[in-house]
């Protein structure tokens, strides 16, 4: 089996289409609904590779996830998604909804390789 990843999105809809594009393509694939699950999530699993995180979201935004998250470990890649574009330039990479399945999926593979 692949790879671990987080998805991380207030959305369920959105969560669940981006795990089966995913799944399809042979990752492991554990879902939050925002950010204090997923911090919980990064802390009991060491093998999550890379996140991909919505930026917007009611608890806590995506890149105060991603600084979080990235601070606690240094080795995890971070993707960013939105539907919105904001003034915020994030300092990871970035896709801004709707998304083509194929783009997620060389992202993935691309900060894959990086991890």
């Amino acid at each position: 089996m692949g790879a671990k990843l987080l998805v991380v999105d207030d959305d369920q809809d959105v969560r669940s289409v981006v795990e089966g594009t995913l799944v399809d393509a042979g990752y492991r694939v554990l879902q939050a609904q925002g950010g204090a699950q997923a911090l919980a999530l990064l802390d009991g699993h060491p093998s999550l590779r890379v996140m991909i995180s919505d930026v917007r979201m009611p608890d806590m935004s995506g890149i105060a996830l991603a600084e979080e998250a990235v601070r606690r470990r240094p080795d995890l890649r971070v993707i960013l998604i939105s539907g919105f574009i904001d003034q915020v330039r994030p300092r990871w990479p970035f896709l801004r909804k709707p998304f083509l399945s194929s783009k997620l999926c060389d992202l993935v593979a691309r900060e894959m390789r990086r991890a």
